[in-house]
């Protein structure tokens, strides 16, 4: 059974050593926390125990170790090998603290509470990431100055919370609270809908011969993303398929009322000015810090909650009612 710790002691178990998980090792490492990891493939632990990190490829060895240690265990995985992952945990690990970097929140959580484990679970989810994947892609400071969600459902516990709060802050990521369901809708606007507007246009301009000759920052900047690895893509925007649909549903009515207005000879303003403004309001927006909430307290999920809907974030670490931690 995991024994408790103080939050800032408490060895983290990856498991998954791809891009996120690789690069959550290497940033848990650099800050001085124990970290050991899984990953099911033989030459990726291999490639991590060349860079001197601690690593394996027997998932049940991990997970004990993990219990033994009382270990903060990290699902970095993706979406398809969640439930296979999941068993693991609850055969060998189930009271261990639990959270994880998947890009949907709420059928994670649907998964974790099937499968038993949801006193123990936080969800997370780092907004950040590169078109490259594997260990290789790691990169220690991916998390450096980005936003990292984390969930602040009905019944999140406060003590599994800190834990999650502080391995963030520890990989120098700045917190974003927010509940499941919002974080998905907001993902779907500005991560999942992203990707497939980007496999549009790629493919648009794969069918005109000239397009690639001439294709400089404008095309380069809005298909990124869909140099990603496609099965993650398609596994996250499938996950997410029930808030996707209703951004995506809103670009479309948006470029079709721009096609009505070519095919019309008359103007697209509304659009391009509507969109340019969208875009001032982004580069201008704040991030607040939140330093007035304590974890555990009373209304404390709802609080942060709001903070977060606000843009408020969490740059260090807000104390946690109870801990000297």
């Amino acid at each position: 059974m995991c024994q408790p710790r103080p939050v800032t002691d408490t060895p983290v178990c990856v498991l998954g050593l791809g891009l996120i998980g690789g690069s959550l090792m290497r940033a848990a490492a650099a800050a001085g926390r124990e970290v050991f990891g899984y990953n099911r493939s033989v030459d990726g632990v291999k490639a991590a125990q060349f860079d001197g990190y601690d690593a394996t490829t027997a998932i049940d060895a991990a997970l004990s170790r993990a219990a033994d240690s009382g270990a903060l265990i990290v699902l970095a995985v993706p979406m398809p090998a969640l439930g296979s992952m999941l068993s693991h945990v609850r055969a060998h690990a189930p009271d261990c603290p639990l959270t994880d970097v998947i890009s949907v929140k709420g059928p994670v959580l649907a998964q974790v509470e099937a499968a038993g484990l949801r006193p123990r679970f936080v969800g997370g989810h780092p907004m950040t990431g590169t078109a490259h994947s594997g260990w290789a892609a790691g990169d220690e400071h991916l998390f450096a100055d980005t936003p990292w969600v984390i969930s602040v459902d009905d019944d999140v516990d406060a003590g599994v919370w800190a834990e999650v709060m502080h391995l963030a802050l520890a990989c120098r990521a700045f917190v974003v609270p927010a509940r499941s369901d919002e974080h998905d809708a907001a993902a779907a606007a500005i991560s999942h809908l992203p990707h497939l507007l980007a496999e549009a246009l790629a493919v648009t301009a794969g069918d005109v011969p000239l397009a690639y000759a001439l294709a400089a920052g404008s095309f380069r900047d809005g298909t990124r993303v869909a140099g990603s690895a496609p099965d993650l893509v398609r596994a996250m925007c499938e996950a997410n398929s029930e808030q996707l649909l209703t951004r995506l549903d809103r670009s479309i009515e948006l470029l079709t009322q721009a096609r009505t207005n070519l095919a019309e000879h008359t103007s697209v303003a509304d659009l391009v000015e509507a969109g340019h403004a969208a875009r001032i309001r982004y580069d201008s927006f704040s991030r607040p810090d939140i330093l007035t909430v304590t974890v555990g307290a009373p209304q404390w999920r709802e609080e942060l909650a709001a903070a977060g809907r606000a843009g408020g974030v969490i740059r260090s670490a807000l104390p946690v009612r109870g801990s000297r931690g």
